[in-house]
């Protein structure tokens, strides 16, 4: 690809999330193009259907994902900054839910179609994890799969939470519920 469509479409992608962000996944191509700064041949060059420009909107924030959790596992207070990424996750999860949710509504297979960066998410986070653990600020017994699955709840439960104050104290609930107490103990079911 050229440095001119490589930079098209980067700019094309940004502007389908801020779009994307501010009205939802019902916002037309066009509004995307007009936000780029290019016109509409230009984005369907780079994604032919609404639905590729979503799923590449998509897949683009699992491996922006996947790179904060790789970055942030090799952090001084790695304690602190798997606390931080978690909230900043929920806190802006609202887009990616809005666009794995029209991805589906268009009979698309999410986790198929981003397997790759979900693998990549899953490995970055995991390792995240397992460092925090170690620094002694997560509980032992919480496992990938228990953190993945709170993340995806987390993230749909601030949806519903009208109030920021009340998203943040759900998010601060959420998270205390990850650090190690006097009763946390070894895996067990």
């Amino acid at each position: 690809m050229r440095a001119d469509a490589r930079r098209n479409r980067a700019r094309l992608l940004d502007a389908a999330e801020a779009v994307f962000a501010a009205k939802g996944s019902s916002a037309s191509t066009e509004e995307v193009a007009r936000a780029a700064g290019v016109g509409i041949g230009t984005l369907f060059r780079h994604f032919p259907t609404k639905e590729n420009l979503l799923e590449a909107v998509y897949r683009a924030r699992l491996r922006r994902m996947a790179e904060a959790a790789r970055q942030l596992a090799s952090s001084d207070d790695v304690g602190q900054a798997f606390f931080e990424f978690l909230a900043e996750q929920v806190a802006h999860s609202g887009t990616k839910i809005a666009v794995a949710d029209a991805l589906a509504e268009a009979g698309i297979d999410v986790r198929t179609a981003s397997a790759d960066e979900g693998r990549e998410v899953s490995e970055a986070l995991g390792m995240l994890l397992e460092r925090a653990q170690r620094a002694g600020a997560v509980r032992p017994d919480v496992g990938l799969p228990e953190l993945m699955a709170l993340l995806v709840g987390a993230s749909r439960a601030v949806e519903h939470a009208a109030a920021e104050d009340v998203r943040a104290r759900l998010v601060g609930i959420i998270l205390d519920g990850l650090r190690p107490t006097a009763g946390s103990h070894d895996r067990s079911p």
